[in-house]
C-alpha cells in the first residue's frame, strides 16, 4: 500500500475559497480605510490653506488674502522658495503639492481645491476654498470648504468641481 503525499483537489479547492471569502470581507474595508484617510487629509489640507491665507494677508496686508491657491505656495510642481525669498506672487507658506492640487491629474491625497475671493478697492477681504475627491466613490465621497471664519464645512456627496463662493460654502454642513 502507497502512502499519499501532498492535497487533494478538494482539500485546495476548499482552501481557495476561504481566502476569497476572506478577500470579499476585507478588501471593501480597506477601500473605505483609504477614503477616510483621504478625507483626513483634506481636511488637514484645508486647515493649512486657512493658516496660509491669515500668513498671506498680514505679510501683504496691501493685497489682502492671496488671489490663488499656487500664490501661497513656491511655484510651480517640484519647485523650492526663490533664492531671494517669499514675494506676493510665491509666499512659500505651503509646499509645491498642495499648492499645486488643483486640478484632477495634481490632486493631492485623492483631492483637488479651487478658491475664489471677493475683492474691494483692488483688496482681497474674503475667500472661499473648496476641496473635492478626484475619483468619487474612489478617493472620496465628501467635498469639503472653508473661508476666512477658519471653520471646515463638509457636504455628502460631492461629486463635481469644489466650491468657490462663500455662500455656497455657508450652506454646507459643519464638520465637527
Amino acid at each position: 500500500m502507497r502512502k499519499q503525499k501532498g492535497f487533494s483537489l478538494i482539500e485546495l479547492l476548499i482552501v481557495v475559497a476561504i481566502i476569497l471569502i476572506i478577500a470579499a470581507i476585507a478588501i471593501p474595508n480597506l477601500l473605505r480605510a483609504r477614503i477616510a484617510a483621504n478625507e483626513s487629509s483634506a481636511v488637514s489640507s484645508l486647515r493649512t490653506l486657512n493658516t496660509a491665507q491669515v500668513t498671506y494677508s498680514t505679510g501683504f496686508p496691501t493685497v489682502g488674502f492671496a488671489p490663488t491657491i499656487p500664490t501661497l505656495g513656491p511655484g510651480g510642481p517640484n519647485t523650492v522658495c526663490p533664492a531671494g525669498g517669499p514675494v506676493v506672487g510665491n509666499a512659500c507658506l505651503i509646499d509645491s503639492a498642495l499648492s499645486n492640487a488643483t486640478a484632477i491629474a495634481t490632486a493631492k491625497s485623492g483631492y483637488y481645491y479651487n478658491m475664489g475671493v471677493t475683492a474691494a478697492a483692488g483688496v482681497n477681504l474674503q475667500y472661499a476654498i473648496g476641496g473635492a475627491a478626484a475619483a468619487f466613490n474612489v478617493t472620496g465621497v465628501r467635498g469639503f470648504c472653508t473661508q476666512e471664519d477658519n471653520v471646515i464645512r463638509f457636504v455628502t456627496p460631492l461629486n463635481g468641481i469644489p466650491l468657490t463662493t462663500n455662500a455656497a460654502c455657508q450652506a454646507y454642513t459643519l464638520l465637527n
